[in-house]
């Protein structure tokens, strides 16, 4: 192992793998190539190393060789991924088990990839995944992660894909007992320009007690990806996968703690949303974003804080995302690469006025107007909540705005291209209500917050003693 936190290279990881008695398994790898095999071939010493390595790169052959009791309809699949470790780990140990060699650590690594194509005009990305045992005769650990490939070469996708295997093999045999050193050394001789991983998931008796959501938010936080996802219950979920053709109705906020507004927001938005012509429910996805930005507000990350916000969440039967965007612009951008049908984005009218604000664009060459074009495309809209007027408490909407002359015209472009809507039959009981200033009143032990949290919250918030509240404060 390295001393002094050094990045081994490529090479130096694939030999001290092979010069070790110990580890012994197969390599399975669809669509990039045998590359993660090869560097292990390369360095010397395979032979004690490498059992099998197989390249089902044709459809039918994969199809025979790992579905012949379960189906899976895409090959580029977590699905596909774990079929794949379960048939090559399986195969392993039941022809091996019995041999002489009693201390052997049985390992089988599978990758299913779809590296750029002739045309170009494909999205790259892949499961990379390793089913692994840390002790001779114990059962099985397994690491699978999905990544996004950059490069706009698929030889150099390749040789990314090649890298990338051998730190996750090295990781899982070296790095185990350290989850953020795992995540970090997963990127060693490689940048941030050439892949993304997009989520991690770790299972298994030696791995039991990794929290997969943290693994997930580390990613975010070490610059490994722009966001990760949560479903409902919890379990991390790679984004392609999760937003799939669906129609999505995104509310960005610091659910710190979840108010009344924050649940009004939510159900009169999906409201409005209900009333598109296609709408379906089965297939429409609400999903709860908290920046980076916010989760860092205070200084250093609060892992604890994090998980509290998320299980609030969870609990409310909501989807998670977390991510670095600052901007919305960039958070909306963002979710355009996935195959989404419709996308609606809920915001406060105040946060809208400063979305409208040319000073946040000055680093962007189209400034606004680039920042807008990214902000709507052609199958986003913007739902605005309204706040309540200062001086006769009506309601301040979307158009009863007034701009200046340099975006006026752009804001009524989108006002009449119904871009922008306002959410009706809002609950004007809850405008005053600002998270913030809720949780001010937690920490200083002001029953009052009682009034702004709804009665399942304030369960959750004294049961746990979340946001700075203690029992002592009753």
């Amino acid at each position: 192992m390295a001393e002094n936190n050094d990045i081994l290279s490529v090479n130096r990881k694939a030999l001290e793998i092979n010069l070790d008695p110990t580890i012994f398994g197969s390599f399975a790898e669809i669509g990039g190539g045998q590359e993660v095999a090869r560097n292990f071939f390369q360095a010397g010493g395979a032979s004690g190393t490498i059992a099998k390595s197989i390249s089902a790169y044709d459809k039918r052959y994969s199809d025979a060789i790992y579905c012949k009791d379960k189906s899976s309809k895409r090959y580029v699949s977590r699905e596909r991924l774990e079929l794949m470790l379960e048939a090559e780990y399986e195969e392993l140990t039941s022809l091996l088990t019995e041999t002489s060699k009693t201390d052997l650590r049985f390992f089988a690594f599978a990758d299913t990839v779809s590296t750029l194509n002739f045309k170009k005009d494909n999205i790259s990305h892949g499961w990379l995944g390793l089913r692994f045992q840390l002790n001779a005769h114990s059962k099985p650990n397994q690491v699978i992660i999905h990544v996004r490939l950059y490069e706009n070469d698929a030889l150099m996708q390749q040789n990314t894909l090649g890298i990338l295997g051998v730190n996750l093999l090295y990781a899982c045999y070296y790095h185990w007992q350290r989850p953020n050193s795992f995540l970090v050394s997963l990127m060693d001789n490689l940048a941030n320009d050439r892949v993304a991983v997009t989520m991690m998931h770790m299972s298994g008796p030696d791995l039991s007690y990794v929290d997969n959501r943290l693994l997930g938010v580390q990613l975010v936080k070490n610059g490994m990806t722009n966001a990760i996802m949560f479903d409902r219950n919890g379990n991390v979920q790679e984004p392609d996968d999760m937003l799939y053709k669906k129609n999505v109705l995104i509310f960005r906020g610091s659910f710190r703690p979840v108010t009344y507004v924050s649940i009004d927001m939510l159900k009169s938005s999906y409201a409005l949303f209900k009333k598109d012509e296609d709408y379906d429910k089965h297939n429409t996805l609400p999903l709860c974003e908290i920046t980076l930005n916010n989760l860092l507000q205070e200084g250093d990350f609060d892992e604890r804080d994090f998980l509290d916000r998320v299980d609030v969440l969870n609990e409310m039967g909501q989807n998670v995302m977390v991510s670095n965007f600052m901007e919305f612009y960039k958070l909306v951008h963002y979710m355009s690469q996935f195959r989404i049908i419709k996308m609606r984005v809920i915001i406060g009218i105040e946060t809208f006025i400063k979305v409208m604000h040319p000073k946040y664009y000055s680093n962007l060459k189209g400034g606004i107007i680039e920042a807008l074009g990214k902000l709507f495309p052609e199958n986003a809209k913007m739902y605005i909540y309204p706040a309540a007027g200062k001086d006769n408490g009506d309601l301040i909407t979307a158009r009863k705005l007034v701009f200046p002359t340099e975006t006026k015209h752009l804001f009524d472009h989108l006002v009449a291209n119904r871009k922008i809507l306002d959410i009706p039959n809002i609950n004007p009981n809850y405008l005053h209500i600002y998270s913030h200033e809720v949780l001010e009143k937690i920490r200083a032990g002001n029953a009052d917050w009682e009034n702004d949290v709804p009665a399942f919250v304030i369960k959750r918030i004294k049961a746990r003693e979340l946001f700075g509240y203690t029992r002592q404060n009753e």
